[in-house]
């Protein structure tokens, strides 16, 4: 194969919310920590390890608007794009760099109805249970057997 290939493809969740800068001529660029796990259990010790790396997404234009204003902290997503390290100069001079993922294509897949349904129905089981009196008869049941 002579041709090469920077590709990147990640599942993982938003470290912080989206971080957006405008430019002045209408582009902008979003940025968000993606972090990614792998679990795996100690042979020595039989213990359970889990290893988080963190990932730098940059996001560009009408993907970053979307980004913002669909993703929160926390949300699942899956991310494909390529690597790109950039060489830039801090505030005493020192040239530092970052390696990040420039971002190409994305599907979020936290569903935010289940999270919603989730969160009311944890609201609803910390509430008292309803019990029955003794004289209630609960007729869905009666006369359903197969047999």
């Amino acid at each position: 194969m002579s041709g090469t290939l920077n590709k990147v493809m990640l599942i993982g969740h938003l470290g912080d919310e989206v971080k957006m800068h405008y430019f002045d001529d209408k582009n902008c660029v979003g940025r968000f920590p993606l972090a990614t796990n792998e679990t795996y259990t100690n042979k020595t010790t039989n213990e359970r390890v889990t290893n988080t790396e963190w990932h730098n997404i940059v996001v560009r234009n009408k993907a970053a608007e979307i980004c913002e204003k669909y993703l929160t902290k926390g949300d699942k997503v899956y991310i494909e794009g390529r690597i790109k390290t950039r060489k830039w100069t801090d505030d005493k001079g020192m040239e530092r760099y970052s390696t990040e993922i420039q971002c190409t294509d994305f599907t979020f897949l936290s569903n935010k109805n289940d999270q919603q349904q989730g969160q009311s129905s944890i609201a609803q089981q910390s509430s008292e249970p309803q019990q029955l009196s003794p004289n209630t008869v609960n007729t869905d049941d009666e006369d359903d057997l197969p047999f």
